[in-house]
């Protein structure tokens, strides 16, 4: 099948490549030429495991194009997919202007029946809008004889994890109004619903919500598994031991129980923002989803709160370690890092950072320039040289069982402070280190 993805960004990057990956023809269209310029030279302006040679392959046997040009993509393809961003405007609304400016290129061009597929998430009625932008444009056009559809597909792609997630979905949603389109999108998707039936096909709207559904539930366990945290470190219960009490009943299940430092990334922050901003319109006020919000806000305040009191409140002079800059292992993304906003609470309070992340080091440094407060290494080891403690921050699998012998000849003092509680904090007492957790109780500080 012929394809058309207009966006390049995670999304439509990842899903142009994994149809590709099944034989059809896809044409990649962007507005900045310089990425598609990368694009045609192989290069990946983002990393994820295993799209690279996706993408390289694809290119190479001519299943995959890249093009600033969108009307050469809209009549080469049967399939229009938009998956361009929605920003989060000022008052928590979805900016969806790139959405509707695509819907017009796409009313601009179009000489045959098309199906416009709306891949990037949108509020509720977005996708039926675009599909009256489209028809407003063939009317200008008088070419309102041209037949079209619209539908809506949510993504469900975790970084880090995408190629995978796409290749083995837990579900494949398809929002449309009519058989017709049910059925092409069916047949498009078909390769990745053969061992067994993964397509749940819904009203547009229903599907529209769904997107923002699942990632707020998602995110009300993360804010709700803090919340709990934070009262375990003032009775003495450990959230380790009841996150594996509560992830063993078949009612709630293991999956998204981790405390840690909040959520981040480009998905949670933004669709909660989005849905109450959007209910709001209507009157309607997603109390839950306002405490999400403020939990996971505060919870980044709690870690320096422990590094804080620690050191008497004296951070002055001070050097920190960090590991870990992504806002979540296995990505280079840092939309709303953890890591972010530590590093410049620390600097706020006189301290230094010296930093090490696998690939994130050169995404913070863009955003927070050249300080020389700030240092960024190569190897973590090197990260702890003379620092005042150490802060883990993102749950990179190196981290997990590094050289603690080594580690307190590097620092000068044996201080960690887990955000990811990734550390057995019996095992760190035992071997002289003092270490803070994230609602261990007693059991995980001094």
């Amino acid at each position: 099948m012929r394809i058309c993805m207009v966006g390049t960004g995670y999304v439509g990057l990842v899903t142009a490549s994994c149809f590709a990956e099944q034989g059809n023809e896809v044409w990649c269209v962007d507005v900045d030429s310089e990425k598609v310029q990368q694009l045609q030279n192989g290069q990946i302006p983002i990393f994820e495991p295993g799209l690279q040679d996706i993408v390289k392959r694809n290119a190479a046997e001519g299943n995959l194009h890249f093009t600033t040009d969108l009307a050469e993509g809209v009549r080469n393809s049967l399939f229009i997919f938009i998956a361009v961003g929605t920003p989060t405007l000022a008052d928590g609304s979805s900016d969806l202007q790139y959405v509707f400016e695509v819907a017009r290129g796409i009313g601009e061009c179009m000489d045959a029946y098309k199906l416009v597929v709306v891949k990037s998430t949108v509020p509720v009625g977005t996708t039926l809008a675009v599909g009256e932008t489209v028809r407003r444009e063939l009317a200008a056009r008088q070419q309102t004889d041209l037949d079209f559809d619209v539908a809506f597909c949510p993504e469900f792609l975790k970084e880090g994890s995408a190629v995978e997630d796409f290749m083995k979905p837990d579900r494949i949603i398809i929002g449309a109004e009519n058989s017709r389109v049910a059925e092409l999108l069916k047949e498009l998707y078909s390769p990745f619903n053969m061992r067994e039936p993964r397509i749940l096909t819904m009203r547009v709207a229903s599907a529209e919500l769904s997107k923002y559904a699942a990632n707020s539930m998602l995110a009300t366990r993360i804010s709700f598994m803090n919340e709990l945290a934070g009262y375990c470190d003032l009775v003495g219960a450990d959230i380790e031991e009841i996150r594996r009490g509560i992830g063993a009943d078949s009612r709630i299940g293991s999956a998204f129980l981790y405390a840690g430092l909040g959520y981040g990334g480009s998905c949670f922050p933004k669709d909660l923002k989005a849905l109450i901003g959007t209910a709001a319109t209507r009157d309607y006020d997603f109390s839950i989803l306002r405490a999400v919000e403020e939990v996971n806000q505060r919870q980044r305040q709690r870690l320096l709160d422990k590094i804080r009191q620690h050191f008497a409140g004296d951070l002055a002079g001070r050097r920190f370690a960090l590991w870990g800059l992504s806002f979540k292992p296995h990505t280079d993304d840092i939309r709303e890092a953890p890591a972010l906003d530590l590093i410049r609470a620390l600097l706020d309070a006189g301290a230094s950072v010296t930093a090490f992340d696998p690939v994130a080091a050169a995404n913070v440094r863009k955003v927070l320039g050249d300080n020389p407060a700030i240092q960024y290494v190569q190897e973590r080891y090197e990260a702890l040289r003379d620092a005042d403690a150490l802060v883990l921050v993102t749950e990179w699998p190196a981290f997990r069982k590094p050289d603690f012998d080594r580690m307190k000849t590097l620092l000068k003092q044996p201080v960690i402070f887990d955000g990811r509680n990734q550390y057995d904090p019996t095992q760190l007492r035992r071997q002289g280190f003092t270490l803070y957790t994230m609602g261990r109780g007693r059991h995980g500080q001094d």
